[in-house]
């Protein structure tokens, strides 16, 4: 994921390190997607605020294949082409509920930091 800020606007956010694998199983969690569909899908569900490189994408999507989160059959796209698509197994539902619960608490924390004012200290 290149620091592309110039050419994306200030309405799109930098994804921070290991984030990425909780967005694929998130977007995946919502139906069958095939590489693409899963870098549209991030778009969408993030209101076009994130963005995914495909140079990103497809590392992670093997890696989380091969750690047993998701699994992966070959199918047809919506095009009519030969594609992969990738679902959630049991570990990969079971990792999505805790990475998304950490996350949370994260930023319920860095947001409750945020909005400390001097008279609170």
């Amino acid at each position: 994921m290149a620091d592309r800020t110039s050419e994306r606007g200030s309405d799109q956010a930098q994804l921070l390190p290991g984030t990425l694998d909780l967005l694929i199983l998130k977007a995946v969690s919502l139906g069958p997607l095939h590489g693409y569909g899963v870098l549209l899908r991030i778009g969408q569900i993030s209101g076009q605020a994130l963005l995914v490189e495909q140079g990103a994408l497809y590392p992670a999507l093997f890696r989380l294949v091969r750690q047993g989160l998701l699994k992966a059959n070959w199918g047809t796209s919506e095009n009519n082409r030969r594609a992969k698509f990738y679902e959630l197994t049991p570990a990969g539902r079971k990792r999505l509920r805790e990475e998304a619960d950490g996350w949370n608490r994260l930023a319920n924390a860095v947001a409750a930091a945020l909005a400390a004012r001097p008279e609170e200290i």
